[in-house]
C-alpha cells in the first residue's frame, strides 16, 4: 500500500457491531445452575443490547449464537439450544416487528431441524419490514465454511463478485468486533468480513455484559484511528 493513504477515522458511532457472546455456560457454573440457563440468561442481554444499540444509533448487530463447531457439546445442551432457540423465535419475533427491527440468520441451514428452519424463514419474513436496525443471528455458522460454500460457486469476478455470495452480503463489514468472557481469539467468526474491524476483548461473561460495559466498548472504538493500511500523517 502507498504510503500517502489518508487514515479513516472511526466515526463515532459504529454502523455495524459483531459480537462473539462469550461466557455463558461459565456464568452459569459460577451461579451454580444448570447451562441452559446461562444460554437464556444470555438470550436476555442478546434483546436488551439489541435495544440499546437502536437507541445509539448502530445499524446492524450481529451476535454468535449457535456455531458449526458446537454441534460437538454434550447432547442435553446441544437439545435444550435448539428447543430454546425455537421458543425465542416465536416469542421474540412479534417484538422485533413492533421495535422495527429486522432479523437476518446466517449460517448453514442443511442439518438443522427443518421445524427450526421454518421458524427461521418466518422470523425473517415477518420482520423483512423493519428499519430500525437488523439483528443478524449467525447460526450453525462457520467463517471458513461461509467462506467455502461462496467458492464452490464462485466463478471469477474479483474480490465484489466473491462477496456477492456470501450468506448475507447485503450487510455492512463489522465496524466493531467485540468478544466477552476475556478471551482473546475470532472463532471462526465472520472470517472475510472482520477483516479491517476494530477489536475490543472484554472481561465481562456474556450475561453480564450490560449497557455500561457495552458503551465502554463504543467508546473505545471511538478513540480509534482506522487506517485500512494507510499510515498516520
Amino acid at each position: 500500500m502507498s504510503d500517502s493513504a489518508p487514515p479513516v477515522d472511526a466515526p463515532a458511532v459504529p454502523r455495524h457491531v459483531a459480537i462473539i457472546t462469550d461466557g455463558n455456560g461459565r456464568w452459569a457454573q459460577r451461579q451454580g445452575r444448570p447451562v441452559i440457563d446461562g444460554h437464556r440468561a444470555g438470550a436476555d442481554v442478546v434483546r436488551a443490547r439489541l435495544r440499546d444499540a437502536a437507541e445509539l444509533g448502530i445499524e446492524e448487530l450481529t451476535v454468535f449464537s449457535f456455531s458449526t463447531e458446537n454441534w460437538s457439546r454434550p447432547a442435553p445442551e446441544v437439545q435444550g439450544l435448539m428447543a430454546m432457540f425455537g421458543e425465542r423465535i416465536e416469542r421474540e419475533t412479534p417484538e422485533l416487528v413492533a421495535e422495527g427491527a429486522r432479523m437476518r440468520f446466517i449460517g448453514r441451514r442443511e442439518g438443522v431441524d427443518p421445524a427450526l428452519v421454518e421458524r427461521m424463514d418466518w422470523a425473517e419474513a415477518e420482520t423483512a419490514g423493519g428499519d430500525a436496525i437488523t439483528l443478524v443471528v449467525a447460526f450453525n455458522y462457520g467463517g471458513r465454511a461461509e467462506i467455502l460454500d461462496a467458492a464452490e460457486r464462485y466463478e471469477g469476478g474479483g474480490e465484489d463478485a466473491f462477496r456477492s455470495l456470501l450468506y448475507a452480503p447485503d450487510v455492512s463489514d463489522p465496524d466493531l468486533l467485540i468478544r466477552t468472557s476475556g478471551e482473546q481469539r475470532i472463532s471462526n467468526y465472520l472470517l472475510w468480513q472482520c477483516a479491517y474491524s476494530e477489536i475490543i476483548f472484554a472481561p465481562e461473561l456474556w450475561p453480564d455484559f450490560d449497557r455500561p460495559a457495552f458503551e465502554r466498548c463504543l467508546d473505545a472504538y471511538a478513540a480509534r484511528d482506522r487506517r485500512f493500511g494507510g499510515r498516520i500523517a
